[in-house]
């Protein structure tokens, strides 16, 4: 289990941490793998998405439990209600992170994408899991392929001015300093989805 402590004490008051009988070896061994969370970070456009859903269909052919949790996707329903300023950033991140670690608790390869660009918000979620179980792929994409890729025309319009603080034109990106894997999804697909699964260690 994770370090609790670390963690700030809830508003809720009146509650005490319910415990299962049922652990992350009984798991293992019933699904027959273990479980990771495997962080997809990187600029917009650089390939997060595209390589987590890859990397899922690939474990899935091979019967582990994975699912993507994709950055918009996420802001449709759990943080509709967050936008795109620094603390609000924090907090999608935040979110994510203990939704991902009840993922990892029930047994399974969480996948996600999204920017996340504070080193702080990503080592606070690293730091929610058991030690060697959070997995940071650095998806190091040149910004003239994300922006050649930008099928929405976001960078475009942030470059105009009409996208207030997007990541990596008018709001800073603070790379990994030492993830476990970097990715350039310039390269062939399939060959970045063997370099992620490779290091999972099923």
């Amino acid at each position: 289990m994770a370090d609790q402590t670390s963690r700030p004490d809830p508003v809720s008051a009146n509650i005490v941490r319910a415990e299962g009988h049922v652990d992350g070896l009984d798991r293992a061994k019933n699904l027959g793998h273990g479980s990771r969370t495997v962080w997809f970070t990187g600029l917009s456009g650089s390939g997060k998405s595209t390589l987590a859903f890859a990397v899922e269909e690939a474990l899935m052919r091979q019967s582990v439990a994975a699912y993507v949790l994709d950055g918009d996707n996420v802001r449709f329903g759990l943080n509709r209600d967050l936008g795109f300023a620094p603390e609000d950033r924090t907090e999608n991140i935040r979110r994510i992170g203990e939704v991902c670690r009840l993922f990892q608790d029930a047994g399974m390869i969480v996948l996600t994408a999204f920017v996340s660009p504070y080193v702080a918000d990503r080592d606070a979620v690293r730091d929610l899991h058991p030690r060697g179980s959070f997995i940071e792929v650095f998806v190091d994409t040149p910004l003239e392929v994300c922006e050649a890729r930008d099928v929405k025309g976001l960078y475009a319009k942030a470059r105009a001015g009409e996208i207030p603080e997007f990541t990596g034109i008018s709001a800073p990106y603070e790379a990994p300093v030492d993830p476990e894997i970097t990715v350039d999804t310039s390269n062939p697909l399939d060959e970045c989805v063997a370099q992620v699964i490779a290091q999972l260690d099923l």
